[in-house]
């Protein structure tokens, strides 16, 4: 999935500044690194002069004792560049996994409060590739790129001013192949620009695959698609590989480039240094201090390279996740906060929902114009063919989704005032479709509140008549169901939603085809559960089953998006017209089974 992004600017400002906002509160730890990295910067010069000494001064006069002083002297240095060099890479790795954990933190957070129809139109493996991959990536600008370009600038700064202070006119004759690498190095970062973008976006195209293929392989091995989408990955892989070899390829052209260009200064600095050496106009340690000079010359230009690697890509991976944190598609926050009695009555009042629009701007209407009273403690049934409106009606009362005209209210207050935690709090729900999270059976009962004790939790179960379930697993409450409750069968994570839902005791209890994959014993304990689940609660219940509600104080059925009829099952079967039929359909269908 292609993104857009600021790869066009090496340093865009903007997203600069934005990533040296996340380390605010490490900049003491930060700002410490960065005078670091200015000490071991300014220290370069000082080996190679320590080198002059020794040959000019204490080799040509054979004094033995003042080079073992010179020895010596190195050695410390070494030391000291060493050691300074171990806190910089520590605390710059610090700094960067912190930043790397708080914006990690920052982005679930942000993220996690989306509505649904943000995840139903953007893939699951863009969204891990923004909180694993290109987190990673602002982070490697604090580990290995801005502090060290920083250090390789001010290293160039330094052993430049060296070479000038000693020999003005060698110097410059040493610099003649720099304009060439300047050259160079534009050329290579108009080619990386692109190649950097290019794998970025072939890195979500292969978390996406990967993401959706795994979790839908019983549908690729259902139906023996193995060899076609392995094809269609390997084409997802292939464009991957070209896009990191086009990358690799500028960098296998330009550091030789450099290297060339380092050789040509050593040759031109041997040619005329030698001669003046012969001629007595310069001394041979000048020579060699030249030599060392030019190496940490060109090595920071090359490693300069590499940084620019690192804060390139940082710049893309950062202008994405700051993309994203910048989306505000968390639902409107309330104006004037209310809290309803909670007693469970809800009124649709002209409501309108479209999950999407319509490429002409119209929206593709699911609900229309829905006007609906549920009074406290009432059970009431939605039924109605596939599409008809059923669960989107559910979905609006916890604000999963949220409808675009109309009013819901709870207790006469707009559910778009009531807090949304409070909100969700108070409305339980079941769905047909379970999700269950990896970790023990415990954790994922009490997923509404985590203080729950097991005394409530196996009241919960008994209540539930789940008990011969868990009774079944080795490890009892302690079972990991593995993710997406692989280890359990549809029919016992349907029962361990029950269980998950009596916990919360809600004040609103929503069943949205609960019982549709539950065996006709499992049904007969969830029906007697559901008895006492939605006794003295408001209760809505989604099915297609129309033996499930018979006993509900009304069903209400829905036909494009319209409610058509609504009344007990009696008063609807005697109506004889849509539901009769419904019903009249699914008990011809029993009696042929």
């Amino acid at each position: 999935m292609a993104e857009s992004s600021k790869a066009g600017k090496v340093f865009d400002w903007e997203t600069v500044r934005q990533i040296l906002g996340e380390v605010r509160p490490y900049r003491r730890r930060f700002t410490w690194t960065g005078v670091m990295v200015v000490l071991l910067s300014s220290l370069v010069w000082i080996r190679p002069a320590l080198i002059r000494e020794a040959v000019d001064v204490h080799i040509a006069a054979g004094d033995m004792q003042g080079l073992l002083r010179v020895f010596l002297t190195v050695v410390g240095v070494l030391l000291v560049e060493a050691l300074v060099q171990y806190r910089v890479t520590f605390l710059a790795n610090w700094v960067a996994q912190s930043v790397s954990l708080d914006l990690r933190a920052k982005l679930y957070r942000h993220v996690s409060r989306f509505p649904l129809k943000y995840f139903d139109k953007t893939p699951v493996g863009t969204l891990v590739t923004r909180h694993v991959s290109d987190i990673d990536g602002v982070a490697n600008v604090f580990s290995n790129g801005i502090l060290n370009a920083v250090g390789d600038l001010l290293s160039l700064v330094v052993v430049m001013g060296a070479m000038l202070y000693i020999d003005t006119s060698l110097t410059l004759i040493v610099l003649l192949p720099i304009p060439v690498l300047l050259a160079a190095t534009r050329v290579f970062q108009r080619h990386i620009k692109s190649a950097f973008v290019d794998v970025r976006n072939r890195v979500a195209q292969i978390n996406e695959f990967v993401q959706e293929h795994v979790t839908g392989m019983h549908i690729v091995q259902a139906f023996n698609r193995q060899e076609s989408e392995a094809k269609a990955f390997s084409d997802i892989n292939a464009a991957h590989r070209d896009a990191n070899i086009r990358s690799i390829w500028a960098f296998s052209v330009f550091f030789p480039v450099v290297e060339l260009l380092s050789a040509t200064s050593v040759g031109l600095l041997l040619w005329l240094g030698t001669g003046q050496v012969v001629r007595d106009t310069l001394t041979l340690g000048v020579v060699l201090q030249f030599i060392l000079y030019v190496f940490m010359l060109y090595r920071p230009i090359r490693q300069l390279a590499d940084r620019f690697n690192v804060l390139q890509m940082g710049i893309v991976n950062a202008d994405r996740v700051f993309n994203l944190l910048a989306k505000d598609e968390r639902l409107a926050a309330p104006t004037h906060p209310q809290s309803p009695s909670w007693r469970g009555e809800i009124r649709f009042e002209g409501v309108w929902f479209a999950y999407v629009d319509k490429e002409d701007g119209e929206p593709d209407w699911v609900l229309r114009d829905v006007n609906l009273h549920i009074r406290p403690g009432e059970r009431v049934a939605f039924v109605g063919a596939t599409g008809a409106g059923k669960s989107s009606i559910v979905n609006l009362i916890s604000r999963l989704y949220e409808f675009q005209r109309g009013q819901i209210t709870m207790d006469g207050v707009d559910i778009r005032e009531i807090p949304l935690e409070e909100l969700r709090a108070r409305v339980g729900v079941v769905l047909q479709d379970v999700f269950l999270f990896s970790g023990s059976l415990r954790e994922n009962i009490r997923l509404h509140d985590s203080a729950k004790g097991d005394d409530a939790i196996w009241a919960a179960i008994e209540a539930v008549g789940a008990k011969r379930v868990v009774d079944r697993l080795p490890e009892g409450l302690d079972h990991d169901v593995r993710e997406r409750g692989a280890t359990l069968s549809v029919g016992q994570r349907q029962l361990i939603a029950f269980v998950r839902a009596y916990l919360s005791n809600p004040h609103i209890l929503i069943l949205d085809e609960a019982t549709s994959s539950i065996d006709s014993e499992s049904e007969q304990w969830i029906q007697r559960a559901t008895e006492t689940l939605t006794q003295g609660r408001t209760s809505l219940l989604v099915a297609h089953r129309l033996n499930t509600v018979r006993d509900a104080d009304r069903i209400v059925v829905l036909q494009d998006g319209a409610i058509a009829e609504q009344g007990t099952h009696d008063e609807l079967v005697a109506q004889g017209e849509i539901y009769h039929g419904l019903f009249e359909k699914q008990f011809q269908s029993m009696n042929l089974k």
